[in-house]
């Protein structure tokens, strides 16, 4: 097989299974591993798939910098921050990481909702000034600009400083096997800081990020409470969450 078809062979696994296992396609086309190694290290290279442990998953679409994402699924988004909303209770102490996901929960928030929000996002600060109920704490640090967070040692310590009721948290990878994923070590790192200092944490993903990954792990699903997504309930990586106990709230 020619690697233009070795290739295409391997994009259609991704599409239509949701993986690639790399043994058991040198098995089934009779060739090395090695090579089908090389043929996955060109596919990432294109931004194609994500390399992990023994083959590859499909790469998320939601590592683009922070401009870009807005112009993402943004009615997705919308019912997911809804549902998300409707989880914050009255007097309650809420940490809401940052992303463009997040920012929707933000606005979706009633303006007359008494609670406090702590955030290490600026935009999400920002556009709480206007919920003259809310208490707003934000986290400092260096800004990571790619997400408009702020991310690194000063930011994580300060995390460690802080007690929550919920954490509404953002990643950009969502996967039965792989877990919950993001881009940037950092941001994984200041991610898992939020989620420790929580007495629950919901993930928010709109259904473009089910199914994926990304290069790095934030968390494993037994130390999330629930995943937030407007994917469909049937999906084949939907019904594994399910299987493996965690709780969906269905975003319709």
């Amino acid at each position: 097989m020619l690697a233009a078809e070795r290739r295409d062979h391997l994009l259609a696994l991704l599409a239509n299974e949701g993986k690639i296992v790399a043994k058991d396609v040198a098995a089934g086309l009779g060739i090395s591993e090695d090579s089908v190694r090389r043929d996955l290290r060109d596919l990432a290279a294109e931004g194609l798939c994500q390399r992990v442990y023994g083959g590859a998953l499909p790469v998320s679409p939601a590592v683009v910098d922070y401009a870009a994402r807005q112009a993402v699924t943004p009615d997705a988004k919308q019912k997911v921050a809804s549902v998300a909303a409707g989880l914050v209770p009255p007097g309650g102490v809420l940490i809401l990481d940052g992303g463009t996901t997040a920012l929707a929960v933000a606005r979706a928030l009633p303006k007359d909702l008494a609670c406090t929000v702590i955030t290490h996002s600026p935009t999400i600060a920002a556009a709480l000034l206007d919920h003259p109920q809310a208490e707003i704490f934000l986290l400092g640090g260096r800004i990571f600009k790619h997400s408009a967070v702020a991310c690194g040692a000063a930011a994580v310590e300060a995390a460690q400083n802080v007690s929550a009721d919920l954490c509404l948290l953002g990643v950009t990878g969502v996967h039965p096997e792989a877990g919950l994923t993001t881009g940037d070590a950092e941001e994984a790192a200041m991610k898992r800081a939020l989620a420790a200092r929580a007495a629950e944490t919901y993930v928010l993903a709109s259904s473009e990020k089910i199914g994926t990954a990304s290069r790095f792990r934030v968390l494993p699903w037994a130390e999330v409470s629930g995943l937030i997504t407007d994917a469909d309930p049937h999906d084949a990586v939907i019904e594994q969450l399910k299987a493996l106990g965690v709780e969906i709230l269905a975003a319709d």
